[in-house]
C-alpha cells in the first residue's frame, strides 16, 4: 500500500506566537556550538553522525579535533579507517567511523565530490536518515526541511498535546507533519537549531523551566507544569499533500 505523505492544518496565531517565542528565546540563550559557525554540509554531517546519542558537551571537542585531522570530505575518504575510528571510538557507538568513511567514499566516488541537493537525495547516502538529512538540508544548504529528534519531539509533543513518547508510526507522521509545519519560511537553519536548544535548556525532559517559558500562552502541557492553564485551546489536522485548503484547522 502506498504511504500517503501529510501536511498540518494549524491554526495561525498560536503557530505564529510559538515561532516568535522559541526564536526570541534563541537569539537570548542560544548555544554558540562549533558545527554552528559553518554552512559546509561535511562538516555538517560530521557532526550529527557524532552526535547521535551523545550529548553535545562530549562531542564538541572530539568534533574539532576531526575536523582539523580531516578538514574535506577527500582527506576524510584517503584516511585509513583506523585514522577515523582512533577519533570517532571513545564517543562509543563505534560503527560512527564506518558510517563516516562510507559517506566520504558515497560523495567522492559516486558523485565527484558533489554533495547531494536536497533531502531525497542526501537519504540515499549511508547511514543518512530522514532526521540527518533534514539536519544537512537545513543548516548547509538553506532548504526548508524539518528535523526531528528527542528535543524537538518533546517540545512539539507538549506544545501541541501529542503522546510523543508514542513509537507509534502514527504518532511519528502526526509529528512529522508538525515539524514541517512550524518551520518559518526562509528560516529553516536559525528555527531548527533554536527549536533543538529550547529542548535542550528549557523544555528539558526532567523539571522543565515552564514558568520562564515565552511559548507556554499556548502550550497545552506547559500550563499544567506551570500552575496555570494555557489560554485557549487550538486544533491542528493533517492534510494529504495533494490536498489544498485555504481554512485554519477548527
Amino acid at each position: 500500500m502506498k504511504r500517503v505523505k501529510y501536511r498540518a492544518a494549524v491554526d495561525d496565531d498560536p503557530l505564529e506566537g510559538f515561532r516568535e517565542a522559541v526564536l526570541g528565546w534563541y537569539d537570548q540563550h542560544g548555544r554558540n556550538l562549533p558545527w554552528r559557525r559553518t554552512r559546509d554540509p561535511y562538516a555538517i554531517i560530521v557532526s550529527e553522525i557524532m552526535l547521535h546519542q551523545t550529548t553535545v558537551a562530549t562531542v564538541a571537542p572530539v568534533y574539532e579535533e576531526f575536523m582539523q585531522r580531516f578538514p574535506t570530505v577527500q582527506a576524510l575518504h584517503e584516511a585509513a579507517l583506523e585514522e577515523v575510528k582512533a577519533i570517532t571510538d571513545p564517543l562509543g557507538y563505534k560503527v560512527r567511523g564506518r558510517w563516516l568513511k562510507d559517506i566520504a567514499r558515497a560523495v567522492v566516488e559516486e558523485r565527484g565530490g558533489i554533495w547531494p541537493d536536497s533531502v531525497e537525495e542526501l537519504m540515499t547516502l549511508p547511514g543518512v536518515g530522514r532526521y540527518t538529512a533534514g539536519a544537512v538540508a537545513s543548516f548547509a544548504l538553506g532548504i526548508d526541511a524539518p528535523i526531528l529528534d528527542t528535543n524537538v519531539k518533546r517540545v512539539l509533543g507538549r506544545y501541541f498535546g501529542i503522546d510523543y513518547k508514542n513509537s507509534r508510526a502514527e504518532t511519528q507522521h502526526v509529528l512529522w507533519a508538525l515539524a514541517e509545519a512550524v518551520v518559518p519560511e526562509g528560516q529553516a537553519s536559525r528555527f531548527n537549531q533554536a527549536l533543538m536548544d529550547f529542548g535542550a535548556m528549557l523544555c528539558t525532559a526532567r523539571k522543565p523551566l515552564c514558568l520562564l517559558c515565552p511559548a507556554r500562552v499556548h502550550c497545552q502541557s506547559g500550563g499544567v507544569e506551570a500552575g496555570q492553564a494555557a489560554e485557549a485551546p487550538f486544533t491542528y489536522r493533517l492534510l494529504p499533500r495533494d490536498e489544498e485548503s485555504s481554512d485554519s484547522a477548527s
